[in-house]
């Protein structure tokens, strides 16, 4: 029977990212499972596409990867992928995928990392092992995607636990979901002591919305925006995929599917 695993990611433009996350992730797979073979898939057409006509680099999207599956002779396959959430790629992802069920002796899916309630407490505890320790003129600002999906609600539930833990200095913000920049704002400003801000993406990859964003060099970016309200703003651009820990939840979640 030949296994393997299949790692769905939306995908990066940014190849420093990509190598620090997306392949850091996908190393711990293949080294989690000997016996399966490691191929990489990506649910972004957008990037998929500047990855071709830029650097000549080609990448499957989710279709073509099980495809190729299928045609090497591959019977058994766990898909994996490294979204945050159960949001609109996650059910892209499965979409692709159904109409391939039938044409394995097992096709299982790996969980995103932020599903089960023990996931939101295992990210945090990862996100803390890396972010600065409490003080009382500093908060931690955190930005996620968003999403209209309805799985936007894990930016509200992880931020709870955060807080649950002792850390109501950490605070969740979305760039194109609730809650926006203009919540984080009015949170920071409950909080007048403050005066010190440390960023950092609640992303896979530290890519686009990281670099630019977040901490662009634009009038508009959030690193901008609060440096005129005041702070003394600090980036951290690092990707969730880059912490050992956050990767372990992503191979526990295969190691669950694969059973």
């Amino acid at each position: 029977m030949k296994k393997a695993i299949l790692a769905v990611s939306f995908g990066t433009t940014f190849h420093d990212t990509l190598e620090k996350n997306i392949a850091a992730i996908e190393n711990d797979l293949a080294a989690a499972f000997p016996d399966r073979a490691l191929r990489r898939a990506f649910t972004s057409g957008m990037v998929i596409r500047r990855l071709r006509e830029r650097d000549g680099l080609e990448v499957d999207n989710v279709s073509q990867a099980l495809e190729r599956l299928q045609r090497e002779g591959f019977t058994d396959v766990v898909v994996q992928p490294t979204h945050v959430m159960n949001g609109d790629e996650y059910d892209k992802l499965r979409s692709l995928a159904e109409p391939f069920a039938g044409g394995f002796d097992h096709l299982a899916f790996g969980a995103p990392l932020l599903t089960a309630t023990r996931d939101y407490h295992d990210v945090v505890d990862a996100m803390l092992e890396r972010l600065p320790a409490q003080a009382p003129d500093t908060a931690i600002v955190l930005m996620g995607h968003g999403t209209t999906h309805h799985a936007n609600a894990v930016y509200a539930a992880l931020e709870y636990v955060f807080h649950d833990s002792g850390r109501e200095d950490v605070h969740i913000g979305t760039v194109e979901g609730y809650p926006s920049f203009e919540e984080i704002c009015r949170r920071l400003g409950e909080h007048p002591d403050v005066r010190n801000v440390v960023c950092a993406p609640l992303m896979v990859v530290a890519g686009d919305h990281a670099k630019n964003d977040l901490a662009g060099a634009e009038e508009d970016s959030w690193q901008s925006q609060l440096e005129k309200r005041g702070y003394a703003v600090r980036c951290i651009l690092e990707g969730l995929g880059e912490n050992p820990a956050i990767r372990a939840i992503f191979v526990r979640h295969a190691q669950e599917a694969a059973v």
